[in-house]
């Protein structure tokens, strides 16, 4: 849409507000809604009104439609093509009372009745909007792979590195991670939905990146206190840096609340056994190389320190490096 009028690089806030309506018009012209049955007359209309918003760094577009129907099939497929990150939540409330769907790539036609949403297809499509590694976000991914990098190496009092003996205490020690991240999906998912708590977006961003950067520091020069277990330092970050930060608002409403997060919080478990089985065990193949601990352990954490020190920059002073 060539939102950058003034050519200087930056799309700002002020030229998403000032397009606000052709960006409706856009997001409608993806929007499909239709008769489950030929024989069905459907009659909708857009009720004046829309709400803009900037959330997570990023800008969310709410527009309402009030449609007269007892079955309807809504298609959307806004940015699919080009976007794998985008979906789009519906909100039904009608005499039934209120519920939400995700629309996906993976799942961009969905058919709602006026006597009720089927509750297992909106646990699916909570899940399958969370599952996925790329809607689960870059900064989570690398935040749980500085964390799996030590798993099967363990750190001796002199600092150096042995591998685990076994690959059952590495399987233990990533199984508490990836229920840190479950735990931590569950409470801050639940405080931002119920609007308990509210953070500005520049603060939680900032500290995520932060997270991310002391978890792979940590793995090269050992910041946190470690635990020791029969004379060898584990290097495994305390539980509290686990438990990292994610605020994304879930714009559901409270009625429908406790099916969409428990399916967000399956859909983030499933993405990241997903992770672990796929680099678990092919680090512990290679762990006792010294190409795993120089290249892998070491290099990639001096990787992901250097992304996320970049993000923590762009992100707490709102400037963009890259």
């Amino acid at each position: 849409m060539a939102l950058d009028r003034d050519t200087d690089g930056t799309i700002t806030w002020g030229d998403v507000r000032s397009r606000q309506e052709e960006i409706a018009k856009l997001a409608l012209s993806h929007l499909t809604i239709l008769p489950t049955k030929p024989s069905v007359r459907l009659r909708c209309a857009t009720p004046s009104g829309q709400s803009l918003r900037w959330r997570l760094r990023r800008p969310s577009l709410r527009r309402g439609l009030r449609c007269r129907a007892a079955r309807a099939r809504v298609d959307y497929r806004l940015f699919f093509d080009v976007d794998p990150q985008h979906h789009g939540i519906v909100r039904i409330d009608d005499v039934a009372g209120t519920r939400t769907a995700i629309f996906t790539p993976g799942d961009p036609s969905q058919r709602f009745a006026r006597s009720g949403l089927n509750r297992g297809h909106q646990l699916a499509s909570a899940i399958q909007a969370r599952r996925s590694p790329h809607l689960a976000g870059i900064d989570h991914l690398l935040f749980l792979i500085a964390l799996l990098l030590p798993s099967v190496l363990r750190r001796q009092k002199d600092g150096s590195w042995q591998p685990v003996p076994r690959l059952r205490p590495a399987l233990t020690d990533v199984l508490k991670i990836v229920t840190a991240f479950t735990v931590a999906h569950s409470i801050t998912l639940t405080l931002s939905a119920l609007e308990v708590l509210r953070l500005p977006s520049r603060f939680v961003e900032s500290g995520i990146a932060a997270s991310v950067v002391v978890a792979a520091v940590n793995n090269v020069w050992p910041l946190l206190e470690e635990d020791r277990m029969d004379g060898r330092v584990c290097a495994r970050p305390p539980p509290w840096l686990r438990l990292q930060r994610d605020a994304d608002g879930l714009g559901a409403p409270k009625q429908n609340l406790v099916l969409t997060l428990f399916g967000f919080n399956v859909g983030v478990e499933i993405g990241q056994m997903c992770v672990v089985a796929v680099f678990l065990p092919l680090a512990y193949v290679v762990r006792k190389t010294t190409s795993y601990r120089r290249a892998g352990l070491y290099g990639g954490s001096v990787v992901i320190a250097a992304v996320a020190s970049v993000w923590l920059v762009e992100r707490a002073f709102a400037v963009k490096i890259f």
